[in-house]
């Protein structure tokens, strides 16, 4: 039971990554390397905080910010000095990798003896539990922090899917939409495409980095290393929506980003439960990227050649 909550608390965080993720890559048609390291400033941001003794709320919302800078300084590279997009990703990228290292002043900060977000649901579980340290659920034995996590983390990543659903459906939100779609268009309409850019980069980055603030709560830690391969995790989780809720609008995508992470997550548990070495994560999660890119194209393929045999029979 513990395995089981713990992959979903950790889907749950990383939703939010995939949501940013999902605004970046799906709204603006802008592939984002930045995200690699936007975490990882996230997290150490936080830990930092959390270590001098301010409060998570704070800590998280500063993780938010600093992401949020990351995605601005993307955008500015790409709009206004005229980078390549993928480029100026991974410019900014590669600079945060120094900086999250003069942030926390060495590799890894623990967060042994700090409160996390969740540590106010976890007081009011405690009394419900009539003080104790642990929950029955479904006859088993839950420690009530893991339960209070799950719990904060799947609020706040409905709060942040609700939000970011509502704007998209406002007249701003729909001019960030159509600066994806139709660039030539929006600036004919008077707006800026690339104010508009970098103002979705920033959203973008921003859900990023708190997703590595909550990340660095719930895992105990911040390190330099943890946001390798994450902009391939955000990807595969949104492919995987996709292909369970379709492209029906942003609000089905944006549930589609959060049950592909969490089906995703849960998927790498078990094979890690079944034995896969935890140093051929990154390898298999580069490969299932690839099927789910590939398979549903050849796939195509072989239908439409299937029912041009039947037509010709």
């Amino acid at each position: 039971m513990t395995l089981v909550i713990g992959s979903f608390t950790i889907g749950l965080i990383l939703s939010i990554l995939s949501i940013g993720v999902f605004i970046s890559f799906r709204i603006l048609h802008f592939c984002d390397i930045t995200v690699d390291g936007s975490i990882t400033l996230g997290a150490s941001v936080a830990a930092v905080l959390l270590v001098q003794g301010h409060s998570p709320l704070a800590a998280t919302l500063a993780a938010t910010a600093a992401g949020a800078l990351a995605g601005f300084v993307t955008g500015v590279l790409h709009t206004r000095f005229r980078i390549q997009e993928i480029l100026s990703g991974i410019l900014v990228m590669t600079a945060l990798y120094s900086v999250n290292l003069r942030v926390m002043g060495r590799s890894n900060v623990p967060l042994l003896d700090t409160r996390d977000i969740a540590a106010p649901l976890g007081g009011i579980l405690s009394v419900m539990a009539g003080d104790g340290e642990a929950l029955m659920l479904a006859g088993w034995r839950v420690p009530i922090h893991d339960v209070a996590m799950l719990l904060t983390a799947f609020m706040m990543t409905a709060a942040v899917a609700f939000m970011l659903h509502r704007f998209l459906l406002t007249q701003f939100g729909t001019a960030m939409r159509a600066t994806g779609e139709n660039p030539q268009m929006i600036r004919a309409q008077g707006i800026d495409n690339r104010n508009m850019l970098i103002f979705g980069l920033a959203c973008s980055n921003g859900l990023v980095g708190m997703a590595g603030a909550l990340l660095a709560q719930y895992q105990g830690f911040a390190d330099v290393q943890m946001g390798i391969g994450m902009i391939v995790w955000g990807l595969a989780s949104i492919i995987i929506g996709e292909a369970l809720v379709g492209k029906a609008g942003p609000g089905f995508a944006i549930v589609g980003a959060m049950m592909g992470t969490v089906l995703f997550r849960l998927l790498v548990a078990i094979a890690l439960r079944w034995g896969l070495d935890p140093n051929d994560l990154k390898m298999v999660t580069a490969l299932f990227v690839f099927a789910a890119l590939v398979l549903p194209r050849y796939g195509k393929d072989l239908g439409r050649k299937l029912m041009g045999g039947r037509r010709h029979a």
